[in-house]
């Protein structure tokens, strides 16, 4: 898993939408060669997530992705999934280490350098680090924009994910800026053709522009 994710550029992440709908969704970003899916709902039952988790664990396992649930450790572990994505609001770093022990992934929000060392040395495997842009979903965040995550990739050695206001549009410039792997939402999620938008970004970004999936 650590491999993989090493080698990751493009890391999708769920909006909240009824069930149906996001596998749809999940189903064209592995055609369109996401590496990462995550996900990511505030509003869905929880039984119904973990029923919702087990199905895209499954979908991203055949298809050789990375599958992270956002917040909640006991969902990942029930749900097999590859790791849990925490906030500043969950459960720290180094206690879901503790519970879940190395074999999953745990990664962590830092946008300053201190958090994402503080993160590192927690045992956090990867950063998700921004606002790099102004984004409805962290109004209450303020925006680093992409040097501020580049400051963070310098300071750590765990792979770090630009995230916050990321879409094609805006993709060179982070780019050009030095960011090397990017998170995105509605700049996945929103678009006519996710497939198609997904092969678009993993090409901006160097990666494959596709795989098969059965």
């Amino acid at each position: 898993m650590r491999g993989r994710l090493a080698s990751a550029r493009l890391y999708a992440i769920t909006p909240d939408a009824d069930p149906e709908s996001i596998e749809q969704l999940v189903a064209a970003w592995l055609r369109g060669g996401v590496d990462v899916v995550q996900l990511r709902h505030k509003s869905l039952p929880r039984g119904h997530l973990l029923e919702l988790a087990r199905r895209l664990a499954h979908a991203c396992g055949e298809a050789r992705v990375l599958f992270i649930v956002n917040d909640h450790l006991d969902i990942a572990l029930l749900s097999w999934a590859d790791g849990v994505h925490l906030g500043p609001d969950d459960l720290s770093v180094a206690a879901a280490r503790k519970v879940a022990g190395p074999a999953l992934l745990v990664g962590a929000s830092a946008s300053t350098r201190t958090a994402g060392v503080t993160a590192e040395r927690e045992g956090a495997d990867y950063l998700g680090c921004g606002p790099a842009y102004d984004t409805p979903l962290k109004t209450e965040k303020q925006t680093i924009g992409p040097a501020g995550v580049v400051a963070v990739q310098a300071a750590v050695r765990v792979p770090v994910f630009a995230i916050g206001g990321l879409d094609r549009a805006r993709l060179p410039d982070a780019i050009a800026a030095g960011v090397h792997r990017v998170c995105a939402i509605r700049g996945l999620s929103a678009a006519a053709d996710p497939e198609a938008e997904a092969r678009a970004f993993k090409a901006a970004l160097g990666g494959s522009s596709g795989r098969q999936v059965k």
